[in-house]
């Protein structure tokens, strides 16, 4: 996440869907419920939590159970103060009321849900990134009965754990709105865990590194388990018999288990509302987080310029959703106007226009009839009526031919890099053409020498190769550069 580059677009449900889904978290609901249920017998203490004696009625009154009934009562309630919908009215006496934010959640809108919704997961994340209370207390001065908590002593650094869980959820959210990721598929705890430990550039681990990768695993572990009931995340923990194998190896399991079953190390995915709320704090901390859909209302100078690094599905989604706005016709010559140029992101913008044109379909012919004799887009034009079988369009010269043939790997090269894709196309172009590079470094295409120099380092063959470079060479000769 420390790149300055854009990260790749994500899909965002519908709000009104977001806004549902926020207000059916366990831990939100809960609040909500607290919040109805307050009234002038409420009493909370100076920190502003219910007061001890209230904890149990509250337990109740949400259904809970168990040895820990009472601590997700007072989370709950401490989300309903955090998020405004109880109000503390008298803070000696200690009452509260209904918050003003409360008519909120049935009477406004889904922006108005999903803001509350994201002031209570700010909240529930500082609270992630504090460590387990009895480790707390065992770091006490118990010795001179101050029962205060020493944070030197505490292998604890608030700034440092915040900054890990920030980073954590950055490459889960990575992970999930790349074209090469999981997509809504959950991630394994130790690959999440390893990610922020493991050099990118290391080859085995070391034990130490591994230590590493454990110890963050069981923090993560503790973590997400927190964000699950606000709806950050779906959580599948470590398996309890993998925790007992940690406590204390020597342990029989209680049961048989398989040790290649990834699963059982701990499985995480975020939610479609887990990922309006990672874009919304990415923005709010100025990173470039876009949405699909974000360029729908620009033109198509924007369009091409801005889907240049998007991968092929995220491309698509895109200029499908700006297509739509728009009449096919009208739209189809913009982004021919657009896909003109000479700088070095020209050839990458035509290729993205010959994709959206596919996406117009044949009431775009007239369009590229306008621009066969173009210079820039006269060979496109010709691609794409041939392709959609139209009757009478003329060959195009010689020049025209080498000219789009630089431009297609200018752009190839610009979108994906040394790909496979790329290196079968040169050699495809090199085998298909008789002196190809003797006629290839004459084009008066700006990225002609560029494009030579790329054929040269990527083609497996050595002869081939170095007509290549000699091409690119006297390209840079024809052209002063």
């Amino acid at each position: 996440m420390s790149d300055s580059s854009p990260l790749p677009p994500v899909r965002l449900t519908d709000e009104a869907e977001l806004a549902r889904a926020a207000l059916s978290t366990p831990l939100l609901s809960r609040a909500a419920r607290l919040a109805r249920w307050a009234g002038p017998d409420t009493r909370v203490d100076a920190g502003g939590g219910l007061v001890e004696e209230q904890l149990p009625a509250a337990a109740e009154l949400l259904g809970l159970t168990g040895d820990d009934a009472a601590a997700y009562a007072s989370e709950a309630w401490r989300v309903a103060v955090d998020t405004g919908l109880v109000e503390i009215t008298d803070e000696e006496a200690g009452t509260v009321t209904a918050g003003e934010d409360l008519a909120l959640l049935t009477g406004g809108s889904p922006t108005d849900v999903l803001g509350i919704w994201l002031v209570a997961l700010d909240g529930v994340l500082a609270d992630a990134g504090v460590p387990d209370l009895d480790d707390l207390v065992d770091a006490m001065d118990l010795e001179n009965g101050s029962g205060e908590i020493d944070l030197s002593e505490l292998d604890w650094d608030p700034e440092a754990e915040a900054e890990f869980l920030d980073g954590v959820l950055g490459n889960l959210y990575l992970l999930s709105v790349s074209e090469d990721g999981p997509g809504e598929g959950p991630v394994p705890l130790p690959a999440l865990a390893a990610s922020m430990i493991v050099p990118g550039d290391m080859g085995e681990p070391t034990n130490d590194v591994l230590e590493q990768v454990s110890d963050a695993m069981m923090r993560l572990d503790d973590q997400f388990r927190l964000l699950d009931p606000i709806g950050l995340v779906e959580y599948q923990p470590v398996d309890e018999a993998l925790m007992a194998d940690i406590d204390d190896p020597a342990e029989e399991p209680a049961a048989p288990v398989d040790d290649t079953d990834v699963s059982r190390y701990g499985m995480v995915r975020l939610t479609p509302l887990g990922l309006f709320g990672l874009r919304a704090r990415l923005l709010e901390a100025g990173v470039e987080a876009p949405a699909v859909g974000d360029l729908a209302d620009k033109g198509a100078d924007a369009l091409l310029d801005r889907t240049a690094a998007h991968g092929p599905r995220a491309v698509r989604a895109e200029t499908e959703q700006w297509l739509a706005r728009r009449e096919p016709l009208a739209a189809a010559r913009e982004l021919l106007a657009a896909a003109r140029g000479g700088d070095p992101g020209a050839p990458l913008r035509r290729l993205r226009c010959q994709e959206a044109l596919s996406l117009v379909g044949a009431v775009a012919e007239p369009a590229l009839r306008e621009v066969l004799d173009d210079a820039e887009l006269g060979g496109l034009a010709r691609v794409w009526l041939t392709e959609h079988g139209v009757a009478d369009v003329p060959a195009p010269s010689e020049a025209m031919v080498f000219w789009l043939t630089v431009d297609t790997v200018a752009a190839q090269l610009a979108a994906e890099g040394n790909s496979e894709e790329l290196q079968a196309l040169v050699e495809g172009l090199a085998a298909q053409h008789d002196g190809f590079f003797a006629a290839a470094w004459r084009v008066e295409h700006p990225a002609t020498a560029d494009v030579l120099e790329a054929m040269g380092r990527i083609h497996p063959d050595k002869k081939v190769a170095k007509e290549a470079r000699k091409a690119a060479f006297k390209a840079r000769s024809q052209h002063g550069n």
